[in-house]
Formats: C-alpha cells, structure tokens, sequence
C-alpha cells in the first residue's frame, strides 16, 4: 500500500505530507507496519487531508475498500492544489484499491500521472511502487511483454521489505506465465526472505499461496490414450520435449521450435484434439463430427464439411504433422516422435473463467471480459452457468455485482490465463 514516507529501508522518515504531525507521523509507521488498527487508534477522529488519507489506507489495509476510496476522495479534495506529492499518493492508493477489486477498466493514465508527479517531487519510493501496481495490471490482462519491460527497469534493492516482496511476487508470476519454474521458485524464495523482514502476515500468505500454487497440478497430460496430472514444472519438460503438443489450455499446436495458434478456430481446434487424443491411432469420421460440430446424425453434408475442414488444418499443420485418411477417418503424422495432449486441469469451457476466480479475489464480469478479451455478454452466460452448477458465487446487484469462487480450487490455474507462449 502507498507510503507517507520519503525515506527508504528501516530509516523511513515521514516529512512528505503537508501538516505532518506527531499523530499523521505514528499513523504512517503504523500503516507501513501493517498494523491498520493501531493507525486508526491515532488518527480516527481526525477530518484533516492527511488524516482521511491515512483512514483510507487503513480501511482498505482492513478490507473495507468501499470506505477507503470514499476516504481517499474526500483526501484528495482536501489536499491544497500546491500539494502534488499527498494528492498524487491518493490516486495511487485508489489505484490499488481498483486493482483489488478487479476494476480493470480504472483509468490507468492517472495513474501514470500520478507516477510522474510523485518522480518530480523526488517520491522515488512512491513512484515505484506505483510502477508495480501498473506491472500488476498487466499481468491480469496477459500484457507479459510489457510487463515484463517495466519489471526489469525496476530496481528492488532501495525499496523497503513489503515492496521487495511485492516486486519478487511479480517477478515469480511472470515467470509463471513464462513457464521459467526454476526462476519462479527462486524469485519466490528472494520473496520470502523479503516478508520475513517486512513481518506483514498478509504478504507471509501471499507468498506462500504462490508456493502452493507451483505444487498443485496445472494441467492433465494424455499420451497414448493415458492420462495423468501434471505439475506446472513437468508442463515446462513437456514444451522442452522433442513432442508435438496440442494445448488445448492455450488452443495451439506446437513442437519446441514452432508454434500455430487455432484460437480463433474452434472446429479446427476440436479436430486438432480429437486426432492427438487418439494418437497413434486415427479417429474416426464419426467422432470427429460429434466432437466438431456436436453432429448426432450424420448426413452428407456433414461428411463434406468435414473433409473441407480436414483440409484447412492439413494447410495449418504443414510446418508441425501431415494429416493422414484412414480406413474410417484421419490420423496425424507428426513430423516430431510422438503427439501429446494438454489438457486444462477442470473441464470445460468456463475454464478460462475459473482460471481468474481461483485467485480469491471478486471480480465484475466487465473485468474478466477485459482480462479474457471477450464480450462481457459471453462472460455473463458463462458465470450464470457456473453458479448454476455451484462453482462461483455472487454478491450485489447491478454494476456492482461480483463473482468469487468458493475457497481453494486446488490447482494452479496458470495455463488457463489467455496469454501466448513462447515459441521456443
């Protein structure tokens, strides 16, 4: 959360804010502490700038976001409009508080502006962790080159503990996204030496979500019509392999040096699977068009839209497998030694959309629309399944609305997130 300080390490010094007091001092070492309600104590009959600034962040340290960007509001109008430094540090708290909640839409311009103006006034610390809070955003929406440019600019070292950990969190998730595991354990290790030091057992938690997150099954593996879980570090060896890989948690086709996406093709893709599923056999012209086009009863029209869709994917695959006629359907001849088939670790088209509850935070379907880049019509029908079948729960009504899972889903949902892979 965003710091009245302007000092950095163990030394912070609180000189940043207009008016700063004896009271606004305590409240902010309270805060940077973790000890929200210790703050509160300080300050909580207190209507002034600083003070409804600090209750903001207090509030939103509590959970009570609602209460806190009100606060922060009523701050910013408060703040004289000489005090760049204390309005700007509003904007990116309010920043954080959107980004808790999921509102991915917020505008992230003002924030930009508000991280210019905090650089301005020499607010280093401010400033960067606004770059974080930006970087975080953008591996929600699968932004991985950008986010990835803006983490590497960053320096972790000057930072005090909490935002060391929050910079090695971020570091660990884009190497998750990566499939680069040894990086992401070793980031996430920097990172738990960082909230030992910062003692904040939200940050302790966060951490140790993301460990549990690397042992948890992340995709299931069918090869030569088995079928096994596997761990995120396993999916990574699979990549590596010298195996044609039908991903159908990223809709591609891939082998270690090349990659064709069919996400944007899902007849394509349907038929893709089905032939790596039965690899090293064929499938049959039957499944095939059940699993296509969700055909029962098959005429010849189906047959021939099949054999026209059959030559679409032969043209797509070329550089990767031919695709081979047999007695009673079609089979792959992969150019690799042997076919593979990943799978999403649930069932299901909603997957994907699991795949962002399961971080335990409440989003609105704007939001997973903007993360999933669909309709948000698209995502409402998948949410409305979804707690039909009891999977996701929903609080509020309205543009207020949001959607949560129950407790744990017990895998990493790492694959799920629509972003590409690399090609080699």
């Amino acid at each position: 959360m965003f710091s009245a300080d302007r000092g950095s390490g163990e030394s912070d010094k609180y000189v940043a804010i207009p008016s700063m007091d004896a009271l606004i001092a305590a409240a902010a070492r309270a805060l940077a502490a973790g000890d929200a309600l210790g703050a509160l104590n300080l300050i909580a009959l207190r209507d002034d700038a600083p003070a409804l600034a600090l209750r903001g962040i207090a509030m939103a340290q509590l959970g009570d976001l609602v209460r806190a960007r009100t606060l922060l509001r009523r701050a910013q109008r408060a703040f004289r409009p000489t005090d760049a430094v204390a309005r700007a540090r509003c904007v990116g708290a309010e920043a954080e508080i959107a980004l808790a909640t999921r509102e991915l839409g917020w505008p992230a311009r003002s924030l930009e502006a508000a991280r210019a103006t905090l650089d301005a006034h020499g607010d280093r610390l401010n400033a960067a962790y606004a770059r974080y809070l930006s970087v975080r955003r953008m591996l929600l929406i699968g932004r991985l080159d950008d986010a990835e440019a803006a983490l590497t600019a960053l320096d972790p070292r000057p930072l005090p503990p909490a935002w060391r950990t929050a910079h090695h969190l971020a570091v660990a998730g884009m190497a998750m996204r990566r499939l680069r595991t040894k990086s992401a354990r070793s980031a996430l290790a920097r990172a738990a030496r960082a909230s030992e030091r910062a003692g904040i057992p939200g940050l302790t938690a966060e951490v140790e979500h993301a460990f549990e997150a690397l042992a948890a099954p992340a995709a299931r593996l069918i090869a030569n019509g088995v079928e096994r879980l596997l761990l995120l570090e396993e999916v990574e060896c699979v990549f590596t392999s010298n195996a044609l890989v039908v991903d159908a948690c990223r809709l591609v086709v891939r082998d270690p040096g090349t990659m064709v996406s069919l996400a944007g093709r899902p007849v394509l893709f349907a038929i893709a699977r089905a032939l790596g599923e039965a690899w090293p056999g064929g499938a049959t012209r039957r499944d095939l068009l059940a699993r296509a086009f969700g055909a029962k009863f098959v005429d010849e029209s189906h047959r021939a839209r099949l054999r026209v869709e059959i030559a679409r994917l032969r043209r797509i695959l070329r550089p990767l497998a031919g695709v081979t006629a047999t007695e009673d359907g079609f089979a792959l001849a992969p150019k690799r030694r042997r076919v593979v088939v990943l799978i999403p670790p649930v069932d299901g088209h909603t997957a994907a959309v699991l795949a962002f509850l399961a971080d335990g935070e409440s989003w609105s379907s704007s939001a997973l629309a903007l993360a999933l880049r669909t309709s948000q019509r698209t995502v409402q029908r998948e949410l409305d399944s979804l707690a039909s079948a009891g999977k996701v729960q929903s609080v509020g009504r309205g543009r207020a609305r949001r959607w949560s899972t129950p407790p744990a889903v017990g895998f990493t949902t790492t694959l799920l997130l629509p972003t590409p892979l690399p090609t080699a």
